[in-house]
């Protein structure tokens, strides 16, 4: 999804800052299956607000610039709609943990095992976090699936790399390719 998509998504569960719009991204339900930079919101929202799919109101603070809420119009909730339906693109996975499981062969076991023991951590911290939200209940039942669904892909991912891990240190401790220079 293009972050104009993803801006329109999150406004339609109510209105929201540019703030606001990241932290959903980041730690909402869409943490786990959308990634925008904070650079793009902006001027996504500047751009939906051009082609009057959102409208702002900007909200005086003392000392501070001027807080900017977003609200959805009822062409932005169409545009949506359709944007909904166009078909989906390809899963792609990026993870500069995998990137540095590539080159295990040549890393320190040490090292192997300090990533893959901090990559456990940050998966048993989104597993809490995704029990947290089962238990405060869900807005939606897409909510619910999604939520469902990134707990049992991190559950797979945690009991893949405990199942796996000694892989990784073994390469580690053999004879290793030698980095060039």
């Amino acid at each position: 999804m293009d972050a104009k998509t993803v801006c329109l998504a999150v406004l339609s569960q109510g209105e929201a800052s540019g703030y606001e719009i990241r932290k959903s991204v980041e730690e909402g339900p869409f943490g786990h299956i959308q990634d925008i930079g904070f650079s793009s919101i902006y001027p996504a929202l500047s751009r939906l607000r051009g082609d009057g799919l959102v409208t702002v109101t900007e909200l005086a603070q003392e000392g501070r610039p001027d807080k900017k809420i977003y609200r959805l119009t009822s062409d932005g909730r169409l545009a949506l709609l359709n944007a909904l339906q166009d078909p989906t693109e390809s899963d792609r996975v990026r993870s500069d943990f995998l990137f540095r499981m590539l080159f295990a062969d040549i890393l320190p076991p040490s090292i192997i095992n300090s990533m893959i023991d901090a990559r456990m951590e940050e998966i048993q911290t989104s597993l809490t976090r995704l029990g947290a939200s089962a238990s405060g209940g869900f807005e939606s039942v897409g909510e619910e699936f999604v939520n469902g669904f990134a707990a049992t892909v991190q559950r797979a991912m945690a009991a893949y790399i405990e199942d796996n891990r000694h892989q990784l240190v073994a390469a580690a401790l053999a004879p290793s390719r030698a980095v060039a220079e």
